[in-house]
C-alpha cells in the first residue's frame, strides 16, 4: 500500500472529464501500485478515514494517473476542490459485478446491449455504479430507462449525465 498527500483538483473543460473532481497519482507512485501498467486499473484504500474500493485509476498519458473522487467519496471525507487529503492506495483485484437490473434492462434492446458490450469494462462500470447509487426505486428505474435510450441513440455516459444536469 502506498501513502501520500494530494490536493483535490477539478477539471474545467476536458471532454468527458469536464467537471470531475480528482486527485493526481504521480507516475512513480503509480508504478509502485501496479508496475508497468499504462492503462486503467482498479484501486482500493482510504481518503483520510473514508474507506473505498473498486475505484478506477485512469492514465493521463504522461505516466501519471488520476483517481476520480465521486460524490460519495467527497461526502465521506467532507472536502471539496482545493482541500488536501491523506491517500492510501493499493491494487484492487476483486471483480466488480455489474448491476443485475442493468444487465436485464439491456437484454430488452439489442442495439443498447451491443453498444454497451463494445465499451471498455471501466465505462460499463460507470453505468452500473450510477444505477447502484440510486437512492430510490423510482430513480433507479428512471436511470435504467435513460441508459437504454441513450445507448440506442449513441449517446455516451458523460453526455447523458450533462443532459440530465441541463434538464434540472
Amino acid at each position: 500500500m502506498i501513502r501520500f498527500e494530494a490536493a483535490l483538483l477539478r477539471f474545467g473543460e476536458k471532454g468527458e472529464k469536464t467537471g470531475w473532481t480528482y486527485l493526481s497519482i504521480p507516475s512513480d507512485l503509480s508504478e509502485e501500485i501496479n508496475p508497468g501498467v499504462r492503462k486503467s486499473y482498479r484501486v482500493k484504500g482510504k481518503l483520510d478515514k473514508y474507506v473505498f474500493s473498486g475505484a478506477s485509476a485512469l492514465p493521463m498519458g504522461d505516466g501519471s494517473f488520476i483517481l476520480p473522487v465521486n460524490a460519495a467519496m467527497r461526502k465521506g471525507i467532507a472536502k471539496k476542490e482545493g482541500a488536501m487529503v491523506q491517500v492510501q492506495l493499493q491494487l484492487d483485484q476483486s471483480e466488480y459485478e455489474l448491476n443485475p437490473l442493468l444487465v436485464n434492462a439491456l437484454k430488452e434492446s439489442d442495439t443498447a446491449s451491443d453498444a454497451f458490450c463494445k465499451m471498455p469494462r471501466a465505462h460499463r462500470n460507470y453505468y452500473s455504479k450510477w444505477v447502484d447509487a440510486a437512492k430510490t426505486d423510482a430513480t433507479r428505474d428512471k436511470r435504467l430507462a435513460l441508459i437504454v435510450v441513450c445507448l440506442e441513440r449513441g449517446i455516451g455516459y458523460a453526455e447523458m449525465l450533462r443532459s440530465q444536469k441541463r434538464e434540472h
